[in-house]
């Protein structure tokens, strides 16, 4: 019998701590569009590269105000979703590390999966990247 309860309680302990990680659904959805508008926001943002000339670097003035005008974008496509760009940059991890329910809600949305699969890997923090996130 004391054993039983140990089992019981050890049993209870892990469903709690499994159900504790697993993103919410909603979280997920908020989420998973977020980094879809923000990928193709970004994607346009750069598209052609012909901003500074062909091969050439930006300044560091004209590297600060790109900054700049990307939060500005960042912050209006989060805005949607109700969310900061420091609230996204922190939690976005955290719902991503669920992979099993972001494949779940992409498979439910096969328009969404579309678009989310052709973001760049690179740039979305997809694919073993260490860029920021997005």
């Amino acid at each position: 019998m004391k054993h039983a309860c140990r089992f019981a309680v050890l049993l209870a302990a892990l469903l709690l701590a499994a159900g504790a990680s697993a993103a919410d659904p909603a979280d997920v959805e908020k989420f998973v569009k977020a980094r879809i508008d923000i990928g193709e926001m970004m994607t346009n943002y750069f598209k052609g590269g012909e901003r500074f000339g062909e091969g050439q670097r930006p300044s560091p003035e004209q590297m600060r105000e790109m900054g700049k005008d990307i939060n500005a974008k960042l912050s209006t496509v989060l805005s949607k979703y109700d969310l900061t760009v420091e609230d996204y940059r922190k939690r976005s991890p955290e719902v991503f590390a669920d992979e099993a329910a972001v494949k779940r809600y992409l498979n439910e949305h096969p328009d969404l999966k579309q678009r989310y699969e052709a973001l760049p890997l690179d740039r979305m923090g997809r694919g073993g990247s260490t860029g920021r996130g997005y």
